[in-house]
C-alpha cells in the first residue's frame, strides 16, 4: 500500500528511525483502525520484493517494519530474506490472526477482539501491544499476557480517538501492574506518519 521513512511511534522501539512497509489486505477489520484504506488489497498496486527493498535502501534507517493491514496474509519469506540480505533488521507488526512467515528480528503482536490469533502465536511475540478502547480491554489483555513468554514486553496503548478517557485508566493500571508498560502513539503527537 505504501512505504515511508519515519520514527517508530509505538512500543519497544519508540523514537527510532524506521522504514515502514505497509502491506495491503486485512481480514481483521478493527472498528477503530486508522488505516482502513489498507483493508482492500485490490485497490493497491502489486510491487516486487526488489522494488520494495530498493525503496528502503534510499534511506539511512536500517529497521524495516512490515505492517498492514494484516501483513501475514502474504507470504513474507522472500521479503524478509531480501531485507536481511540488504542489511535491515526485520520487524513485524501483526494481529497474529494468520500463521507466521518470514524471518524476524522482532515481532510485535497486537491481538484483536475482532479475530483471534492462531494457536501458539503468543509464544512468538517479543512484545505484545493491546489497544485499550474500554476498561474491559484490561482484563482481556491479561488473558493474552498469560500466554506470552516471560521475556515478552507488554504494552497497553490508549486508543487514539479515546486517548483523553483511556490514558488515565492505562496509566493507573500500569502503576498497579508493573509488568505492563504504556505505549503512546508518539508519531501522532509529533504529527508524522
Amino acid at each position: 500500500m505504501e512505504a515511508f521513512l519515519t520514527l517508530q511511534g509505538e512500543g519497544a522501539y519508540t523514537g527510532q528511525a524506521a522504514y515502514f512497509i505497509r502491506l495491503a489486505g486485512c481480514d481483521v477489520g478493527c472498528s477503530w483502525c486508522d488505516v482502513k484504506e489498507s483493508w482492500d488489497a485490490g485497490r493497491h498496486p502489486v510491487m516486487s520484493v526488489e522494488a520494495i527493498v530498493a525503496g528502503a535502501l534510499r534511506h539511512p534507517a536500517r529497521i524495516a517494519v512490515v505492517t498492514g493491514g494484516e501483513p501475514l496474509l502474504h507470504p513474507l519469506g522472500p521479503l524478509t530474506h531480501a531485507l536481511r540480505k540488504a542489511g535491515f533488521r526485520t520487524h513485524l507488526e501483526t494481529s497474529g490472526s494468520s500463521p507466521i512467515s518470514g524471518e524476524w528480528h522482532h515481532v510485535c503482536f497486537s491481538p484483536k477482539k475482532f479475530k483471534a490469533p492462531v494457536p501458539g502465536f503468543h509464544a512468538l511475540a517479543d512484545e505484545m501491544k493491546v489497544v485499550v478502547f474500554n476498561k474491559h480491554d484490561l482484563k482481556w489483555a491479561e488473558g493474552h499476557a498469560a500466554l506470552t513468554r516471560p521475556d515478552c514486553m507488554l504494552y497497553l496503548q490508549p486508543e487514539w480517538g479515546k486517548r483523553s478517557e483511556m490514558t488515565p485508566l492505562v496509566v493507573n493500571y500500569v502503576m498497579e501492574h508493573p509488568r505492563w508498560r504504556v505505549s503512546l502513539q508518539t508519531h501522532k503527537y509529533l504529527n508524522i506518519p
